[in-house]
This record gives structure tokens, C-alpha cells and sequence, in this order.
């Protein structure tokens, strides 16, 4: 599932397709995905202008003039796709439409957005622009991990007297948005924190110093273009390349990375997903 640093990467490589650019022709090719799609998807998409492109948490959230918000779910193995948009020029080769190309997107100057998933886990979506906060996907999501509203004495207080571990509770959506299974393994490796700790046993300033790692976790994955495992894909189809920089995850067996550390890279299930971790420097 990508997480939050491969939503931001596809959200800023469809902005410059979208952004400020009339939908001339919305084609809806099946009635649902992983849930139904809207009542009258084409029609309510078609003649609106791309207001602007935002990103809550995993999802992508493209405000149109005509006061509805479109929310965009990847799921497992969405993606969206640009053509007619080259070298910042546009153009109108198209590729042939392919079996799993759900949703297309048409806008003036000639670029076409292709959703193409071919698990379907993927959810499409229309509200009201100023009723977005209160979808029923969105009103209990936890404070943006990048933004103010994430600080370390919110973190600390939702942290203290929690019994679950603390992998399992910073990937609890209500109490952070948009982390996920991979980046939360290397948080917990640069915090030198075992994830297997009850969260609410962790002293007041070690859960306070979890905040800025995580930060720079997430501020380096976008920069470097978000990660690609499996089916993720940039939005321009280039492969993002910060898996190259996982220091834990995926690397069972491997000798810890951390500088003086003689240990070894060990994997656990948690909750049914691999923990990967160093058992000697990670307490």
C-alpha cells in the first residue's frame, strides 16, 4: 500500500498536468472499484476546472470549480497515470486504452490522467468541497505528520498509558495520518526504539524525539521521489528510489547499519505485517 510519501510524489506529479485545467471529457469505464463510484461521475467531471490538488493523509483530494472534491485512493495497485505531457510540453500521443484503465480524464491542452488498477482496491469519490473534512474516509484521520498540529507534546500525550506497541500505535490513523508499515520501521531504527515496546512505557522525551525523525523520514522519501515496491509508479511512470535508502526495512539477515552496532536485522510479525528491526541497538 503506498504510503504517505508515494501519495505526495504522484499528488505533485499530476499538479502541473491538472492544476488550473478544464476536464473536457471524463470517461467512467466500470460502476465501481473498491466501492461504488459515484452517481453521474462522467457528467459532474466533465466542463469543471482543476482548482487545486491537495493530499490528506494516504489519499489525493483534486478540488474542482464547481465546489465538489474528487478523492483519490490508490490502494495496492492504482496509478495514476500522464500522457500527452512531455518535457513541460503537451502533446496528443496517447497510449492505446489498456484493460484495467478505469477512469480517464481529458483536460484542455491535450493531457490525459489514466487510473489504471488492476486490483480494483483502489475508491474514487465526490463530495462537496466544504464538507471534504467530514467524508466518512476522512473525519478521523489523525494531524498530518508535516504540519503544525504534530507536535512533540501531542505526540507524547497520545503515547502515554497506550499498552499497545509502538509500531502498532504509530500506525494508528487517528493518532497520525498516512504512515504505514515501511517508514514506521525506520523511524523506529533511527529512534532506536524496539518496536515491540508498549508505547505508553516510553519515557516522555524519547517519544517527544520521535516526532522530528519522523519528519525527516518523510521529507526525505518524498524528495527522493517516494519508494517502489510492487506496483507503485511515479506519476510520470519513473520508478521512485528511496528503497535504496531503507536502513531496516526488507533487510532480515543483513548486518545493522547503525555506526559501532555488531547486530543483525531481524523480522517479527506484528499485527500480521514484518517488523524488521536490530534486537541489539533498538531498545
Amino acid at each position: 500500500m503506498p504510503e504517505l510519501p508515494e501519495v505526495e510524489t504522484v499528488r505533485r506529479g499530476l499538479a502541473p498536468a491538472m492544476e488550473g485545467r478544464v476536464i473536457e471529457r471524463a470517461q467512467v469505464n466500470r460502476p465501481d472499484l473498491r466501492f461504488p463510484l459515484p452517481d453521474r461521475m462522467a457528467e459532474r467531471l466533465s466542463g469543471a476546472r482543476v482548482t487545486g490538488l491537495r493530499r490528506r493523509s494516504k489519499y489525493i483530494l483534486v478540488d474542482l470549480s464547481t465546489d465538489e472534491t474528487l478523492l483519490i485512493h490508490l490502494g495496492m495497485s492504482g496509478r495514476m497515470l500522464i500522457s500527452g505531457l512531455q518535457q513541460g510540453r503537451f502533446h496528443h500521443d496517447h497510449p492505446a486504452p489498456a484493460k484495467h484503465d478505469h477512469v480517464v480524464l481529458d483536460l484542455e491542452g491535450g493531457a490525459r490522467i489514466t487510473f489504471n488498477d488492476a486490483r480494483r482496491f483502489g475508491a474514487m469519490d465526490l463530495m462537496a468541497t466544504a464538507d471534504a473534512e467530514d467524508h466518512w474516509l476522512l473525519r478521523d484521520i489523525g494531524p498530518e505528520p508535516l504540519g503544525n498540529a504534530f507536535d512533540q507534546d501531542y505526540l507524547a500525550a497520545r503515547l502515554a498509558g497506550r499498552g499497545a506497541p509502538i509500531k502498532s500505535a504509530l500506525l494508528d490513523q487517528g493518532l497520525v495520518a498516512g504512515l504505514g508499515n515501511i517508514y514506521v520501521c525506520e523511524v523506529l531504527f533511527r529512534a532506536g526504539i524496539d518496536p515491540r515496546r508498549k508505547a505508553g512505557r516510553l519515557s516522555k522525551a524519547r517519544a517527544q524525539g520521535l516526532v522530528p525523525i519522523i519528519r525527516d523520514v518523510l521529507a526525505e522519501a518524498i524528495e527522493a521521489g517516494g519508494s517502489s515496491l510492487r506496483d507503485y509508479r511515479q506519476a510520470d511512470g519513473e520508478l521512485g528510489y528511496f528503497q535504496h535508502a531503507f536502513r531496516v526495512y526488507g533487510r532480515e539477515g543483513e548486518p545493522c547499519q547503525r555506526q559501532g552496532c555488531t547486530g543483525t536485522v531481524a523480522r517479527v510479525v506484528q499485527s500480521g505485517r514484518s517488523t524488521f528491526y536490530c534486537p541489539r541497538c533498538q531498545r
